[in-house]
């Protein structure tokens, strides 16, 4: 068991918010971090939605577990209050190396020496930023998939730097979030679940910008064979366009010109995914 009583997430993303409301509903403190008040109101609309997902799909502790989960969550846009009491911090910002590295020069700065930390980077090597920390060895990598509360692993994902006793640290408190902990003692672009995905995703990309096929039919194929209740570009969708764009826009050649189209066919016009309503595919309210 941990020591762990406040947790600190830092981005209220379509993930950082899932991340948040997940660690609340298993009985954490929980302080988020977003930039400005506007942010911090949408992060509650998104809570509130997820408790009502957590009623419906979630076997309950109690008939008030979802709005208990809810009055353990509090906001700030000041980094300093975010972190002041943190036992750990998970990082869900965007996937940009920079604003990473930015985000944790000033968390390392701020929080007390207790603090362990966390990155919840899909694509970037956690060591990339550790650095910015100034406490490399109380910094690793936390991955969850979507929708967490389905697809329950947490990949818990060392650095050169890691001290071992943080790592277990953080693999016991996945297991007390509700996680089932995934350990990677190597660092590896997209752990293990991603690694496998992004090799479908990949493929599938390949074969939509080649015209083999359209995405519903490759979707279709994808569903059907490998007996699975979503398809890549679907998958894609729930991540949310930036994230798509973020990931793929340093990846190879072909995955360039998928994150070009991403960005002016989907982002500039509004698209962002499933989140709001239209990506790929357009989805009911």
């Amino acid at each position: 068991m941990t020591a762990f009583k406040n947790i600190t997430v830092l981005g209220t993303g379509v993930l950082g918010s899932q991340i948040a409301y997940q660690t609340a509903f298993r009985g954490f403190q929980v302080m988020v971090w977003d930039i400005d008040g506007p942010a911090l109101e949408r992060a509650k609309e998104r809570f509130a939605q997820l408790a009502s997902v957590y009623a419906s799909e979630v076997e309950l502790p109690s008939p008030d577990a979802p709005q208990a989960a809810l009055e353990r969550i509090r906001g700030t846009s000041d980094f300093a209050d975010a972190v002041k009491d943190a036992d750990l911090v998970i990082e869900a910002v965007p996937e940009n190396l920079e604003l990473k590295r930015d985000v944790w020069a000033k968390v390392g700065a701020a929080a007390p020496e207790k603090t362990i930390f966390a990155t919840n980077t899909s694509s970037l090597l956690p060591s990339s930023m550790a650095l910015a920390t100034g406490r490399p060895d109380r910094f690793l990598a936390l991955h969850y998939a979507n929708n967490i509360w389905h697809r329950n692993i947490a990949e818990v994902m060392r650095t050169e730097y890691t001290d071992p006793d943080v790592f277990q640290q953080v693999v016991t408190f996945a297991e007390e979030q509700g996680m089932i902990p995934i350990r990677v003692q190597k660092e590896q672009p997209g752990y293990v679940a991603n690694t496998i995905l992004f090799a479908a995703l990949r493929a599938a990309i390949e074969l939509y910008l080649n015209e083999v096929a359209d995405m519903p039919t490759i979707d279709e194929a994808f569903r059907v064979s490998m007996v699975t209740p979503l398809g890549p570009f679907q998958l894609l969708d729930m991540v949310g366009m930036t994230t798509v764009y973020n990931v793929y826009s340093v990846g190879n050649e072909v995955e360039q010109r998928f994150a070009k189209l991403v960005k002016t066919e989907y982002i500039d016009n509004g698209k962002l995914g499933r989140s709001t309503g239209e990506g790929f595919y357009r989805y009911a309210d």
